[in-house]
């Protein structure tokens, strides 16, 4: 049966805003748009009392009982439109909220749905045109549609499609072209032919549906790289080297420090010997110590172009999810931090000054956003982590194969063979909708931790292999794991997330959150334990048979015997979906052959408009996304989280995105590290492919070079290609890119150790081909021997008092080309000379010294020329230092708009005074370039920024008036995204913006614990429900107070497996349990207060007065939930009378924040009273909202423990300063007896200074403040 449940309104009130202003642009007849939310659940027939506990979960807190059993909208008054998500496949959010009502045993819920209805009031009718245009507008029409009547069942009708045998006996090639059109496989001609050889003369029978499916999957482009491989014909001349065996070779040049290289998940260099946090058991809760164990380290890349245009938001979570289970295939399994985003997309249709009204790409804003919406970070860091190399163990026979992650969705089907088209759209409808994803992120969390305990057990780690499931879904992951030994697969061991889902379907789905592994079959039941405490499913799908073979058996019963007796002639004769030979599939094979032209394309100079002046370009270029503010990106996704960030993509006082490197710590009990950047030149390539090749590698160099790294020769770096190669010109293009690559790397001394091509880079709209620009993305990796040896861009020397010295180190030697710059596409030119390295070793040479004087300390801020050119490049240092500069440049002859906005290499570095002569000096011995161009002078938003070209002022403006220009781009795409009166709130402040005035009544100095026989430590439990995701730097915070933290989760304590009387303190850390769905925290107080043992616990844990509590995040919308904040006589949210509601900004917020801490009777802020400091703030429900007699109670007893502040100090309601409107600033309660503090902010990212991302000059500090919270506690509980 199907319950419903309505709830008024459907929308926050900024997203209703946007899609009426939609709504309106396509009917201006339309008067208003009001929206309410229909839960639709499936479930057995549940007792009132189940009822009212499942409607407990799915309504708001504070409001009572607001869902109905009835619309509120009448169809036959009103014009209604509801929409919903497509009934194929359940979605994540039924994923979630199933599992909390699992968690509370109502068992009888099989799936949840909400569906948003629309009713919509109107002057004149809306004809079908109409409403199907405002029906696109309100919903995404690749995963959600239309519901012309309310749900009944979520039966969709769908039955498995049967598997058929292929007659290429009978028919030859004929029945495989038939096949090959059906499916989508994408066989090419020669495959035609290959496959129909093949299965004639060598295995002389018909392959099955499935088999040809395999086979389209494991031999495209996306598996095999056919072209990389392949040999090249160029110009009639074939190429002495293929394009991998150019890559390969870059690595004979550079130091061999590469553990794994052009593996098919990750690449991994050597790391370092390291203290490391270590549960001491992993398949039950127990208690943490340090191990020293060498840590190497892993990158990645990863590309999803198909999946994210056919669906945005959707495909751009393969992408990232993909990223993330590449990291975990590697080796015995690995284990990441932290990832890199990128994104190219056509013109924004954003209102900019130089924008072409004509211009409609499908790549719009919206899409632009949505893909954005999905990343972690912005050209921030991937420092995935494996520890000491494990041997791999060879497949043998017996071996157990398992999956663990998801169940199996009709989901991504027929990705692999998508990779082998030339053009996008060339396939059906129907088969681009089987390509749309469905990310799941509490399911990846699960995942990840399975596999975490897995790798943290070391040697008796019970994973043999594991590789993640991509492109070809189960055919392709199981294929490689089992390779050479052979398996037979049984498909009535997977776990179906849809019934109707066919053979073929659960052997090519690429469904997401699912990883493959091989074990022993006595460590199944240790898999199983460790699965079962994360919530996670794992299913025994097959063994290792030693045949050679891969068998899919779809038998109910089956003897394994008979697969294990390989010579077993009867074997063959049965049918099954896929028997076939591994090496007939992932054997050699013969190349293809490539034969490639250039083609000849017509370029013209650079020809600007008479009368320009450096301002009115400026005032052009500063709009460009490329250049403008990043800020829209950064601030929606979090950047703290792991507590290992040591350098993320904002710098300066206000916390600009302008850091052209990115850093990561590997341990929370070391300095040492590694460092990343991207490089990425596409537009200068389309003007000369070398160039562009050579740039790209420059840049992402000239952006490493400021975090200091063991040596340029340890620098390996990822290669990703995204090219339209199999076009005309493309391919040759794509070639030459290569070579110019690869030669350059030589000279320098790096190497490619990995990366991904994707090949189809065009698309067909209408009967048009529209191809991307081709493009190389160098992300190049190195480790840190010391992670606080980072510079960044903003300037710093007018904050101090000092006088700051700007010194250029241009490499252009007297070049000014504007060819591919930014500013030749804001005049919509690409010119016909694009800048480009001109001495490859006076290059290595800068970066050397530019190494040694960050070493030496002499270098107080750097940044590269980039995109934007030099004047963009001083202009974001001044932005980010909120500091003004007085620049000459005189030793170039060009006009001053050449000299500005050519976007040659080179970098600037600003030093001290006192420094300058020793810098100067120390580059000039090494050969560099090295000119003084001018001096940081002044501070705030309105100091002046003076530049002259050859002693004339060609600029005077001030750094808000320039920086305003800057940030207009991303303000426009705010919004887009969130609370519109938000993101005008924080684009008007920027000219009331300066320093943040922090204080310290403390000395953070401390006298560390003496720490007793682990038996006598004061026992602390950090409890995490399935989705927490801030656990470790939390116990990497309470072991460094001195306590004993144990790893507690919420399983253990439904199974009894301990009890919170032998703990002192209980911590709840921050995330998202259960995805935050139906409200952050909802279904992880459930898990308390619906079983009656828990609650007790609870009760009698509060009740001791040698107890305290603390929740931050997510754990602070548990204990406002549970009462444990205020007064002390409350049970429950709903009698607390605290609730923690959406931002006002209606989105994700990510911020460093300025936080004052009160007078409040908090044990764990005893003498920090009146400091006011900065914190990570990383939440999307962080408003304390209250029933007015509460919040009046709380601050008469002084409860109010932590207050948001502007940058003068004072507590503050205004956005950003305050992340999410809370009343009276309010970031942090405390209870009555000071014993339990609920926090938003995460003090336990912020316990070494190296986490925080600015802070006052003068504060040399070896402790962070914010230790003093912990280091509280622990005091408190040894007095």
């Amino acid at each position: 049966m199907i319950l419903k449940f309505f709830k008024t309104p459907g929308l926050k009130t900024g997203q209703l805003k946007n899609k009426l202003h939609k709504v309106l642009q396509i009917e201006a007849s339309v008067t208003s748009l009001e929206t309410e939310l229909c839960y639709y659940v499936e479930t057995e027939s549940l007792e009132e009392d189940e009822v009212q506990v499942l409607k407990w979960i799915l309504s708001p807190l504070l409001e009572g009982e607001c869902l109905r059993c009835d619309s509120m909208f009448s169809d036959t008054q009103n014009h209604v439109i509801e929409i919903g998500p497509r009934l194929n496949f359940s979605t994540a959010f039924s994923t979630n909220v199933v599992s909390i009502c699992k968690t509370v045993k109502l068992n009888k819920v099989k799936r949840v749905e909400v569906a948003i209805r629309y009713c919509i009031k109107h002057k004149r009718r809306l004809n079908e045109k109409i409403e199907n245009a405002i029906i696109n507008v309100l919903g995404d029409r690749m995963t959600e549609y239309r519901y012309m009547k309310p749900i009944e069942t979520f039966d969709h009708g769908f039955r498995p499609e049967k598997w058929f045998e292929v007659d290429i006996i009978k028919k030859g090639r004929s029945a495989l072209e038939e096949v090959n059109f059906k499916l989508g496989l994408a066989f090419d001609d020669w495959d035609l032919d290959f496959y129909t050889e093949l299965f004639l003369k060598k295995l002389k029978r018909n392959p099955t549906s499935v088999e040809c499916f395999d086979l389209a999957q494991s031999n495209s482009e996306h598996s095999r790289h056919w072209f990389f491989k392949g040999r090249i014909i160029l110009n009639g001349k074939e190429e002495k080297q293929s394009l991998i065996d150019m890559i390969m070779d870059t690595q004979n040049y550079s130091n061999s420090n590469n553990v794994i290289k052009f593996s098919d998940n990750s690449s991994a260099i050597e790391g370092f010997e390291i203290p490391v946090l270590r549960p001491i058991n992993t398949y039950k809760c127990s208690n943490f110590h340090l191990e020293n164990i060498k840590q190497h380290l892993i990158f990645t890349a990863e590309t999803h172009n198909f999946p994210t245009g056919v669906a945005p938001f959707s495909g751009a979570t393969t992408g990232t999810g993909g990223r993330l289970r590449d990291i975990q295939g590697i080796g015995r399994a690995g284990y990441y931090i932290a990832g890199t985003a990128g994104y190219s997309v056509g013109n924004l249709c954003i209102p900019v000054s130089w924008s072409d009204a004509r211009i409609r790409l499908s790549l719009n804003v919206n899409i632009s956003l949505n893909i954005a919406s999905t990343a972690k970070w912005y050209k921030t860091v991937l420092f995935p982590l494996i520890q000491s190399m494990s041997p791999l163990c060879f497949t043998k026979r017996g071996m157990k194969v398992a999956k663990i992650g998801g169940p199996v969705y009709r989901i991504g089907v027929g990705g692999g063979s998508a990779s082998s088209m030339e053009v996008q759209g060339d396939n059906s409808m129907e088969l681009d909708f089987g390509a749309v994803q469905r990310g799941d992120p509490e399911m990846e969390q699960k995942l990840n931790r399975v596999v975490r305990a897995c790798a943290e057990m070391g040697d008796s780690n019970p994973i043999l292999s594991i590789h993640d499931q991509g492109a070809g879904g189960n055919g392709n992951v199981l294929k490689e794991l089992v390779e050479p030994a052979g398996a037979v697969i049984f498909t009535k061991n997977f776990d179906l997330g849809d019934p109707s889902v066919s053979t073929l379907e659960l052997w090519g789905a690429e469904y997401q959150e699912s990883n493959a592994i091989l074990c022993k079959s006595e460590d199944s039941v240790l898999l199983k334990k460790i699965a079962a405490r994360e919530k996670c499913p794992i299913n025994f799908v097959g063994i290792v048979t030693g045949n050679g073979k891969i068998i899919v058996s779809e038998e109910e019963n089956w003897d394994i015997s008979k697969y294990l007796n390989y010579e077993d002639k009867n074997l063959d004769s049965s049918k099954h979906p896929v028997n076939l030979e591994l090496e007939v599939i992932l054997g050699k094979m013969p190349r293809k052959v490539f034969k490639l032209h250039d083609m000849s394309v017509q370029k013209f100079p650079i020809n600007l408009p008479d009368g320009l002046t450096v301002l009115s370009v400026l005032d052009r270029v500063l709009r460009l996304p490329s250049v403008a503010s990043k800020r829209y990106l950064t601030n929606k996704v979090d950047r703290c989280v792991t507590g290992l960030v040591a350098q993320q993509q904002c710098v300066g006082p206000l916390h600009t995105p302008l850091a052209d490197v990115a850093v990561t710590a590997i341990s929370h009990f070391s300095t040492k590290g590694i460092a990343t950047s991207i490089g990425e030149q596409p537009i200068k390539g389309l003007v000369n492919d070398a160039a562009g090749a050579r740039m790209t590698v420059a840049e992402a160099l000239s952006n490493l070079v400021f975090a200091q790294i063991s040596v340029l020769q340890d620098v390996k770096c990822s290669g990703n290609w995204m090219w339209p190669a199999k076009l005309p010109g493309e391919g040759s293009a794509l070639y030459k890119a290569c070579s110019a690559m690869c030669s350059l790397m030589k000279e320098l001394g790096i190497a490619i150790d990995g990366g991904k091509d994707s090949l189809s880079m065009a698309a067909r709209i209408n009967e048009d081909i529209v191809k991307a620009p081709g493009t190389l993305v160098i992300s190049c990796y190195a480790p840190c021997p010391d992670i606080c040896q980072v510079i960044t861009p903003d300037l710093k020397a007018p904050i101090i008092g000092r006088q700051g010295c700007l010194l250029f180190i241009d490499l252009s030697y007297g070049k000014s080309r504007l060819g591919g710059t930014a500013l030749s596409q804001v005049y919509c030119q690409l010119g016909n000379d694009v800048p480009d390295i001109e001495d490859v070793q006076t290059f290595k040479n800068a970066f050397i010294a530019t190494q040694q004087l960050i070493a030496d300390k002499k270098v107080l801020a750097g940044h590269d020329i980039s995109d934007g050119g030099l004047i963009t490049c001083l202009l974001e240092m001044c932005f980010a230092g909120i500091s003004g500069i007085n620049v000459n440049i005189t030793h170039k002859p060009d006009s001053a708009i050449d000299v500005l906005f050519c976007e040659e290499l080179g970098w600037v570095l600003e030093v001290d005074e006192k420094y300058q002569d020793e810098a100067v000096k120390m580059l000039q011995c090494y050969g560099v370039p090295v000119f003084l161009i001018g001096k940081s002078v002044g501070l705030g938003m309105n100091s002046e920024v003076v530049v002259k070209v050859r002693n004339e002022i060609v600029l005077s403006t001030t750094v808000i008036d320039s920086m305003s220009i800057w940030e207009e781009t991303s303000y426009q795409l705010e919004r887009r995204q969130t609370n519109v009166t938000c993101a005008l709130e924080e684009f008007s402040q920027l000219r009331e913006r300066t320093v943040p005035a922090y204080r310290l009544d403390f000395d953070p100095a401390r006298s560390r614990p003496i720490l007793k026989d682990i038996a006598e430590r004061v026992k602390v439990a950090v409890i995490r429900e399935e989705g927490i995701n801030g656990d470790r730097e939390m116990v990497a915070s309470l072991l460094e107070a001195g306590f004993d933290v144990w790893d507690v989760t919420m399983q253990d304590l439904l199974e009894n497996q301990i009890i919170l009387e032998v703990f002192r303190g209980v911590i709840f850390p921050g995330g998202f349990s259960f995805a935050d769905v139906c409200g952050s925290a909802k279904g992880w107080a459930a898990s308390f207060l619906f079983h009656s043992s828990l609650r007790e616990q609870l009760r009698r844990f509060v009740a001791r007065e040698n107890t305290f509590s603390l929740g931050v995040c997510n754990g602070c919308q548990l204990m406002s939930i549970l009462g444990w904040i205020g007064d002390e006589d409350t049970k429950d949210g709903e009698r607390s009378g605290i609730c923690l509601d959406h931002n006002l900004s209606e989105r994700f917020e990510c911020r460093w924040a300025t936080v004052r801490i009160e007078n409040s009777p908090s044990i764990m802020l005893k003498d920090m009273q009146n400091s006011v400091l900065g914190v990570w703030v990383a939440h999307g429900e962080g408003r304390f909202t209250f029933r007015e007699e509460v919040l009046k109670t709380l601050e008469q007893n002084n409860c109010v423990a932590i207050r948001y502040t502007d940058d003068y100090g004072n507590p503050t309601e205004r956005y950003p300063m305050n992340p999410n409107g809370s009343v009276n600033g309010i970031a942090g309660i405390c209870s009555k007896n000071g014993r339990h503090l609920a926090m938003m902010p995460h003090p336990e990212r912020c316990t070494q200074m190296w986490q925080w991302p600015w802070k006052p000059a003068e504060w040399n500090y070896e402790a962070s403040p914010w230790q003093r919270l912990f280091d509280n506690a622990y005091t408190w509980c040894q007095e």
